[in-house]
Formats: C-alpha cells, sequence, structure tokens
C-alpha cells in the first residue's frame, strides 16, 4: 500500500510522544470542591497501515491506531485507546473508530481532501452513521452527548489535535466539555 492511498492519514503513519497533553475532565471531588480537574500528561500514539479493506464496492485505506497516556509524574497510563482511523478515496471521508476501555465505542467521521494537512472528525449519540455507544452506567451517569476532533499537521514530524466530549453530567442541564488536547512529535 501507498502513502497516497492514505490520503490525509500517511502523515500519520510511525509512532509519536508527546509531554505537554492537557486534560479538562470533570473533578472527583464532591460539589462543594472543584467541578473541574485539570491534567497535564504525556502521550505515546502508534499508527500502522493496515492495507486495503474491501467492503464489497467500498474501498477503505487504514490505520491500526493504539494510544497510552500518563499524568506528568505517574508510572501507570490514566487512558488507553484502541481502533481505526479509515480513508475512503471515493468520498474523501475520514473515519475514526475507537474504544476506551470504559465500555464505550465511538465511530467519528468528516471530510477532507487526500492532501489536507487539517482535518475535523464529530460524532453524536444516537447517530447511526457517526455515533457513540456506551454502557448502562456511562449514560445514567456521564453521557457523552458529542464529540469532536480536530487534527493538524504542524510539520512533516509533528501533529497537534483537540478533541471534545460533551458529557451531560447526571443532575446537571449543562453540557460538560470534558477536553483533551496535545502536541506530538515523530519517534519514527
Amino acid at each position: 500500500m501507498s502513502n497516497n492511498e492514505l490520503g490525509p492519514l500517511a502523515s500519520l503513519l510511525g509512532i509519536w510522544e508527546g509531554g505537554k497533553g492537557t486534560d479538562l475532565a470533570p473533578s472527583d471531588k464532591p460539589e462543594t470542591d472543584r467541578q473541574l480537574a485539570t491534567s497535564k500528561y504525556r502521550e505515546r500514539m502508534v499508527f500502522e497501515a493496515t492495507g486495503r479493506v474491501d467492503n464489497h464496492e467500498q474501498k477503505l485505506f487504514g490505520l491500526r491506531y493504539s494510544t497510552k497516556a500518563w499524568r506528568l509524574g505517574h508510572d501507570d497510563p490514566f487512558h488507553e485507546e484502541v481502533g481505526y482511523w479509515l480513508w475512503d478515496p471515493a468520498s474523501n471521508l475520514v473515519l475514526r473508530s475507537f474504544m476506551p476501555p470504559r465500555g464505550m465505542a465511538i465511530l467519528a467521521g468528516g471530510y477532507a481532501e487526500p492532501d489536507a494537512d487539517s482535518f475535523t472528525l464529530e460524532a453524536t449519540a444516537g447517530s447511526e452513521t457517526f455515533g457513540i455507544c456506551s454502557n448502562p452506567f456511562l449514560i445514567e451517569e456521564f453521557k457523552t452527548e458529542r464529540y469532536t476532533l480536530n487534527v493538524k499537521m504542524l510539520g512533516p514530524d509533528e501533529f497537534h489535535y483537540e478533541e471534545h466530549m460533551f458529557i451531560r453530567l447526571k443532575n446537571k442541564e449543562e453540557l460538560f466539555d470534558h477536553s483533551d488536547e496535545n502536541t506530538l512529535r515523530r519517534l519514527s
């Protein structure tokens, strides 16, 4: 498989690390304390080519993906994900399907030109195409209503992402914007 077949995903092939991530999440502290927990983190992402996927007439080209993130100063990861990033050259569609180990699966999508250096992916709870599926506990306590991801290549060996999970916390009217962002550099 050539890099041309991966469209805008070709730039992501390889192993990446970033040490200046910021995670803004709901606090575990009681309601009398702060409601926002801010964590700085380091992260490692791995993107490996999967080859062509024949989905009848649809031809997808993709990357197998995994990430781990550690709070600065800690040895155990606080977050992990596995999944796929896919490119559909016939429709200029970028897909990202992934699962964190919390009983949740997300399929996000968006359109980009084959040579794009940035793109945005989105998913919404209840959508049959770009959706979010969660276990009963998460639906009751921390339902993710919407997901957005912005990816921007900053050069051949550096990219930045900004990710938002808009969560409905139990007994709260407003959605909570759980966000993560980091800049990663290619190791190989």
